[in-house]
């Protein structure tokens, strides 16, 4: 495979969450994962306030397809799974407040 800048495709793509915390634990959960080929992929996330932007390089139009796919079913499981627990986490962290025994 040719390493030629004029035969890679590069795509990018601009996810909005709710604030700005919701868009870094995305970027976080996202970067854990390398990707399965990284001499034909290249990946760059980047936090713009509550935009989470994803940035790919490939050598195929193919790999791009995949891997554009592969990126948004990843960003809705994300997506489902703070809209589930959030709203709980933020409860319990407000809700939450240290009790001190009475003299």
């Amino acid at each position: 495979m040719n390493d030629n800048n004029n035969n890679k495709n590069e795509s990018s793509v601009r996810i909005p969450f709710a604030n700005p915390q919701h868009a870094s634990i995305a970027k976080q959960v996202i970067e854990v994962d390398r990707e399965l080929q990284p001499h034909a992929v290249k990946r760059e996330l980047r936090l713009d306030g509550d935009v989470l932007v994803a940035t790919f390089s490939t050598l195929t139009v193919r790999l791009a397809r995949l891997t554009l796919n592969s990126f948004l079913e990843n960003i809705d499981l994300i997506v489902r799974t703070i809209s589930q627990f959030a709203h709980d986490a933020e409860q319990s962290s407000t809700s939450h407040s240290l009790a001190l025994p009475s003299a």
